[in-house]
């Protein structure tokens, strides 16, 4: 589940596309909390498929819900940027990765650099890095697979920042169909 701050108002329609800079991805059951989706004058909930998902979107792990996840993604976040970040620094960083002002930024890459765990942009649709292959990404999970591409550039989904960090190795979890 994701936030992005409140983004409906008091009838549950959405209004902004976020509200805050901190953009974070949170456990679905958390020490027994409960919440009905789209309380008024509180965070708008975000469901994705998956981790592999929200990273795309520029949302990183929560630090009190998965906070284990959220210090392995910290730490791994210093050492590919050389220094010592805080979660409002990560933040900053990644809202400027994120957002080409209130449309997707997407980025330029290259297939032979891609970790596991990236999204990229061909033909109009949004794929999975996933080992050898490319995963068609959908609501539901993902479908078809085509062979990864070993050479060429590419649109990046995935913010840059959240790629440098997937590469120095975190990996996200995954929705049970990457696996079938």
């Amino acid at each position: 589940m994701g936030n992005r701050g409140q983004l409906h108002d008091d009838q549950r329609r959405i209004v902004r596309p976020f509200q805050v800079r901190r953009w974070i991805a949170c456990e679905l059951e958390f020490r027994g909390r409960r919440r009905r989706v789209m309380t008024p004058r509180r965070y708008t909930e975000l469901f994705f498929v998956d981790e592999a998902v929200a990273l795309s979107a520029g949302h990183r792990p929560c630090a009190e819900c998965r906070r284990a996840d959220y210090l392995r993604f910290r730490a791994l976040w210093e050492a590919c940027h050389g220094r010592v970040s805080t979660v409002d620094a990560i933040d900053d960083v990644l809202h400027g990765e994120r957002l080409d002002g209130r449309a997707k930024r997407t980025h330029r890459g290259r297939f032979d650099a891609l970790p596991d765990g990236t999204f990229v942009a061909m033909d109009g649709d949004a794929w999975l890095v996933w080992r050898d292959e490319l995963l068609a990404w959908s609501g539901h999970g993902y479908g078809a697979r085509r062979a990864r591409p070993r050479t060429g550039d590419v649109q990046l989904l995935t913010p840059p920042g959240i790629v440098a960090v997937l590469a120095a190795g975190y990996s996200p979890r995954l929705h049970p169909t990457a696996f079938e």
